[in-house]
């Protein structure tokens, strides 16, 4: 008994031995797989991060915007294939808008842009590439230049007549319910108030405003700030005219003149009414056309101003007239304008469709009635 009691016992340490043997192994074989995965992971990273792995290729992937009608406070941004060097030169905007290039990633420019976006102008990005072009940060150069263009949306009537009127151009003032919140923001619609400058204006002239909505009012503010900064008085607002509008604005210069209006009274006596600033100036005197020469009803605005010329045409019973000198001549209406002639009296018809004055008068509203005046006949 004592000696199969003693077999067993020696059974039961040989089994456990070779148990921890087994054990010991499992062990070592896991420690090995483990070392050799952690090896193995060390030299992937190493390799990974390998200084002389050639460098990624400089590219552009995009620029924004694009497309036409983009609005007016769009952020400008170019995306690069890798990070730029500290020093790389920078792209370009033609035509130039106020700003600087801001680095939002390495490899992200966008334009802070300190001025407006112009209405209707096209604007191209230029990357610049070659020897002087793009740097990545590991050298790389962009092989040539990219260029992408975009066309900022035409401006709104309302914001045209917005500007105008904060200018001075209009006979009304523009209050904003709050300040811009960013000069690029200046060509955007602006929620406020319009009010009449001026008190006790005469109801033809308050007849012809409308908000939002092209009138000849807002034609003859065009013209009239078309002719202060030497531009073709055409009455449209092309991008020349906003470009010039927003520039007068952020610079506060406004209208250099005060605002005139004429108001020609088909009544007997004719007379011929002159404002300035809400304010009547002067009163005189006029002649209208004759029947089968009427002078048109309706409003215009002064589109040629002449110290001196010569008028010619044909009468209504069909004689032929041409008559030099005519003097102080603002063409409001196709041939139809102010001016003097020499008449025995005035007040009612006997002109060939304009608007007659005594000479000495004539020259009085002359000076008052610069290009874009608006002239009603009534």
């Amino acid at each position: 008994m004592s000696a199969g009691r003693h077999t067993a016992s020696n059974s039961t340490g040989t089994r456990s031995r070779r148990w921890v043997i087994v054990a010991l192994g499992v062990l070592a074989l896991a420690v090995v797989a483990g070392g050799l995965i952690v090896v193995g992971q060390s030299r992937n990273t190493r390799a990974s991060a390998d200084p002389g792995a050639p460098p990624v290729p400089l590219t552009v992937v995009s620029t924004s915007p694009t497309g036409t009608s983009v609005a007016g406070g769009s952020t400008i941004a170019v995306q690069f294939s890798t990070a730029l060097a500290p020093a790389s030169p920078l792209p370009t905007l033609t035509p130039a808008v106020a700003g600087t290039w801001s680095v939002l990633s390495p490899s992200l420019l966008q334009y802070q842009a300190t001025g407006p976006l112009v209405p209707g102008v096209t604007e191209t990005i230029t990357v610049p590439g070659g020897s002087a072009g793009v740097l990545g940060a590991r050298g790389q150069r962009l092989a040539a230049n990219v260029t992408s263009s975009f066309t900022v949306a035409p401006g709104s009537t309302l914001r045209l007549q917005q500007l105008l009127a904060e200018l001075g151009y209009l006979p009304l003032s523009f209050t904003a319910a709050a300040p811009v919140t960013s000069p690029s923001q200046e060509g955007n619609d602006q929620v406020g108030t319009f009010n009449w400058r001026w008190a006790n204006q005469p109801a033809s002239l308050i007849a012809l405003w409308t908000p939002g909505t092209d009138n000849v009012i807002t034609q003859g503010a065009v013209m009239n700030f078309e002719a202060q900064h030497n531009l073709d008085t055409d009455g449209v607002a092309g991008p020349q005219v906003w470009s010039d509008l927003l520039a007068a604005v952020q610079a506060g210069q406004g209208n250099a003149l005060p605002y005139g209006y004429v108001l020609v009274s088909e009544d007997r006596p004719e007379t011929t009414t002159v404002y300035q600033n809400g304010v009547e100036t002067y009163q005189t005197l006029a002649n209208t056309g004759v029947p089968g020469a009427d002078t048109p009803q309706g409003t215009w605005p002064v589109f040629e101003h002449l110290t001196s010329t010569t008028m010619s045409g044909t009468n209504v019973d069909g004689s032929k007239y041409v008559d030099p000198g005519i003097p102080w001549v603002s063409y409001f209406h196709g041939g139809d304008a102010l001016h003097g002639y020499v008449r025995g009296s005035y007040g009612f018809p006997q002109s060939n469709g304009c608007v007659e004055m005594p000479i000495a008068n004539a020259a009085v509203v002359f000076p008052q009635t610069p290009l874009g005046t608006l002239v009603t006949v009534a």
